[in-house]
Order: structure tokens, then C-alpha cells, then sequence
């Protein structure tokens, strides 16, 4: 179980101390964050708490997860490292179009042209040659 934890769901209203004084209940709190918008400098909603030791973590998220702060039930769990890969989907789950393991390579129909034939260039010229052509036929 890691240190950093991550809150979700925060009033944005919710300061960095009131996060802080809501952890210690729980044990000695290292850091607490809330992490803000640099356009309006407003609360984005969440933020990171880190706690001493992993046994304080841990009780952090049973005892804190889905309590109410100032109005709002948080949500507490186990930060994840950024790029790290997101928590395994539902078997009914299926996949949007264009991600890396559909076989159509990001279309969502319509067969693979073969790479040497030209994707939107059609033969005979200009727009107005086909057009005479077609009337004096």
C-alpha cells in the first residue's frame, strides 16, 4: 500500500488545511493538496493527501472513503503514478473506435485499401472534364 493517497469529489471550497485537519483524524498527516485551476484559479475538484506510514493509509482509506466533507461525499484511494494504466473495465465493455487493437486501424468501416492505391484522388482529371465527358457520351 503506497503513502499518496488521492480524494475525490471535494467541495471547491475545500482549502489544502481543511483537507489536512480531516486526514490527521486518522494519523500524522505529511502533505495535502488541492489541486487548482490555473485559469480561474478555482478547485478542480480533487486532490492528494500523503500520510506517514502505509498502515495509516490504509486505515485512511477504510475509515475516510465515502465520508462527508463539507457537504460532499469524498472518495479516498491509492494514488497511481501518472501513466500508470487505468483499473481493468467490465467484460462488457467494448472498445471505441480507432484504439490500437482494432483490426480496422481506426476506421469504423469499410475494408483496408492497399497502401500504393491513391486514398481520394480519382482518375479522368478535374471535376469539370468528368462533367463533359459525361454529356457528350
Amino acid at each position: 500500500m503506497g503513502k499518496k493517497l488521492f480524494v475525490g469529489n471535494l467541495s471547491f471550497d475545500t482549502t489544502d488545511q481543511d483537507l489536512r485537519g480531516f486526514f490527521t483524524t486518522v494519523g500524522k498527516c505529511v502533505s495535502a493538496t488541492v489541486l487548482m485551476d490555473r485559469a480561474t484559479g478555482r478547485s478542480r475538484g480533487f486532490g492528494f493527501v500523503e500520510m506517514e506510514t502505509d498502515d495509516e493509509a490504509l486505515r485512511a482509506i477504510t475509515q475516510l472513503n465515502d465520508q462527508e466533507l463539507q457537504g460532499r461525499r469524498i472518495s479516498v484511494s491509492e494514488a497511481r503514478e501518472r501513466g500508470a494504466a487505468p483499473p481493468p473495465r467490465s467484460p462488457g465493455f467494448s472498445r471505441p473506435f480507432g484504439s490500437e487493437s482494432s483490426p480496422s486501424r481506426g476506421r469504423s468501416f469499410g475494408p483496408d485499401l492497399p497502401p500504393s492505391r491513391p486514398k481520394f484522388r480519382k482518375e479522368g482529371g478535374s471535376r469539370r472534364g468528368l462533367r463533359g465527358r459525361k454529356r457528350s457520351l
